[in-house]
């Protein structure tokens, strides 16, 4: 018997609808999503976490739907199609509240921050390298394509972006070297407003394969780049602070790791490539005008 028929002598479902990952189940009984286990992870854990710290925002988890399979089935969540327009508030809300119910300090390694810095210095060095390979090629074409002619003209602005995050990285790595513990908190880490539903006044966060224990900025880190032209940041960053305030240390590393402009994909037709263009430009300026007001004064 394979997953689906099994699926269907268990629930008795009267439809069901394959969407992405999921099966959705609509049975007299109510309605259910099922998913994949996700690989060396508890999720019941992680729940039951959360439950005990007082945070309830997510699906009803039932478990595996059979001993022996690797699904799970959760509660099924319709999402208001009212448009929100504090959609976007809601969900920082939500998950500053998370991560102040969850956040601990808790030891760490004596190597653990220099791994950390070496990882993002080698992320600098290969992005800086990445696009001084392609600057180099495009200046050489007495006719660049509109693409190259784009990114050519906004080369600056990139590199002067990761010099940025190399300047702060390093100023980062001087206030934290000697420490010897590190807050961290539950997080999602694959946040995204497609991630947040509402319902029947109560909301819910949605996808928690990747939680984990970790940095708060982390999910901060996801949630900008997964809708940053979606967002009005700095309002939202805000908010955020207000409820679940950062240290010194963490609002300087999430900066760094926002600068780090997105890997530029020159392949496709050249319509595909404009468009990467475009939105990797749009990410690179949004996030200069997001970041500015923090560092005026020491401008001036």
């Amino acid at each position: 018997m394979n997953k689906l028929e099994s699926l269907k002598s268990l629930y008795k479902p009267y439809r069901y609808t394959i969407k992405g990952k999921c099966t959705i189940l609509e049975t007299t009984s109510g309605n259910f999503v099922v998913k994949n286990k996700p690989k060396n992870k508890d999720l019941n854990s992680i729940f039951s976490y959360l439950k005990s710290r007082g945070f309830n925002n997510f699906p009803e988890c039932y478990g595996n739907f059979n001993r022996n399979d690797d699904s799970m089935v959760y509660e099924y969540i319709e999402d208001n199609e009212v448009i929100n327009p504090n959609k976007s508030e809601d969900l920082i809300n939500l998950i500053a509240l998370m991560h102040s119910k969850t956040s601990y300090n808790k030891e760490t390694r004596e190597e653990t921050y220099r791994e950390i810095y070496e990882k993002i210095d080698d992320n600098i060095i290969y992005l800086k390298d990445y696009y001084l390979k392609y600057y180099d090629l495009f200046l050489k074409k007495i006719y660049p394509s509109p693409s190259e002619y784009e990114f050519l003209r906004v080369y600056s602005k990139i590199n002067a972006a990761l010099d940025f995050s190399k300047r702060e990285l390093d100023d980062w790595y001087s206030l934290v070297k000697s420490s010897n513990s590190e807050r961290v908190a539950l997080i999602h880490n694959n946040l995204s407003l497609d991630h947040f539903l509402v319902n029947d006044n109560r909301e819910y966060l949605i996808s928690w394969d990747e939680a984990t224990f970790d940095t708060p900025i982390l999910d901060l880190f996801k949630l900008y780049q997964n809708n940053y032209w979606d967002l009005e940041f700095s309002s939202l960053y805000q908010k955020y602070t207000m409820i679940s305030p950062l240290t010194k240390e963490e609002e300087k590393l999430f900066f760094i790791l926002i600068s780090l402009v997105p890997e530029i994909k020159f392949e496709g037709s050249e319509f595909e490539k404009c468009k990467e263009m475009r939105n990797k430009i749009d990410y690179v300026f949004k996030t200069e005008v997001f970041l500015k007001p923090f560092f005026e004064d020491k401008s001036n």
